[in-house]
């Protein structure tokens, strides 16, 4: 199946020399939460406004469901709907005016019914005849959205979506994003909050200093990289770890009362067997044991580190 966003050597150099994206390749397929995760300054935003046709890029092509992004610009912007960071909402307008404006710069006929199904979507039904100014942040940003589908794209970016937005209200919107997914919509996200990554996407692409660093399904990636630690807690404390035991690259606590074991989920999980094993022969008995896995956020900064020291 044709991806609904192929990107192919995709390059963006501005004109004071500085090179935003080096070489970047890409294919997401229709359905997909992609969420783009880097530091400030990597280059997220360059490269999703090059593939909203809002910046022209240097090399390399972009297509959206099949249309080139700079060859059949309006083909291929109206099956992109984009919610930006920035607040850019008219504060004297109500919110069905503003959603419905929206839909007729794609040239789309009125259409009250779909306008009504997105606003309904989105919890702001109530509020549609309300000014925008008269709304709270998190609302405003809910209107952000309900413009970006307002012409009924096949394609949603969202950057920095939930910027602002109270955790509840934040938590209501990825189930709004989830049943846009349903029904087809294909959504890229960007995100400073890596707990929204992890809940929603389905790959994690990494990028920094203009590099596409890694794709990854999320759960492959966070097995891969993920690092589990066990915190096993004595029943007696210790003064210093016997022989038996220093092939385990334990920790021990200040306090002696408990033994720390990291270890990569995808290399060395078979080594736990053994670790109790010899725990047992060194007469060791344990009070409880408890364990820790890495986030996406701890794997993210660790990538993000490492191809900085390069």
């Amino acid at each position: 199946m044709q991806p609904i966003i192929s990107i192919d050597a995709l390059e963006k150099t501005f004109a004071s020399g500085f090179q935003a994206l080096k070489r970047i390749d890409l294919d997401i397929p229709q359905g997909e939460i992609f969420a783009l995760l880097g530091p400030n300054g990597a280059g997220k935003t360059t490269l999703i406004s090059v593939i909203c046709g809002i910046v022209n890029p240097t090399a390399g092509r972009v297509f959206a469901d099949g249309h080139d992004i700079v060859a059949d610009y309006r083909a291929a912007r109206e099956k992109i709907g984009l919610v930006p960071q920035e607040l850019t909402t008219d504060a004297f307008e109500t919110v069905w005016a503003t959603v419905s404006f929206s839909r007729g710069l794609f040239g789309k006929p009125k259409n009250p019914a779909h306008i009504e199904k997105v606003l309904k979507d989105l919890a702001l039904w109530e509020k549609r005849d309300n000014m925008l100014m008269t709304l709270s942040g998190g609302m405003k940003r809910r209107v952000m959205i309900a413009k970006a589908l307002s012409h009924e794209p096949q394609i949603l970016f969202l950057d920095e979506p939930t910027a602002g937005v109270d955790v509840e209200l934040r938590r209501s919107m990825w189930e709004v994003v989830r049943a846009l997914r349903e029904t087809g919509v294909t959504i890229i996200l960007t995100t400073h909050y890596l707990e929204e990554a992890e809940q929603m996407a389905d790959r994690v692409g990494v990028i920094n200093n203009g590099e596409l660093v890694l794709v990854e399904d999320k759960a492959e990636l966070m097995q891969k990289l993920g690092v589990k630690r066990l915190t096993l807690q004595l029943r007696e404390p210790i003064d210093r770890l016997p022989e038996a035991l220093a092939a385990h690259e334990l920790e021990l606590a200040a306090d002696g009362s408990a033994l720390i074991y990291t270890y990569n989920t995808h290399e060395n999980a078979n080594g736990i067997s053994s670790l109790f094993h010899d725990l047992e022969t060194a007469g060791i008995r344990l009070h409880d044991v408890d364990t820790h896995q890495s986030s996406l956020e701890e794997i993210f900064v660790d990538l993000v580190r490492q191809e900085s020291a390069v």
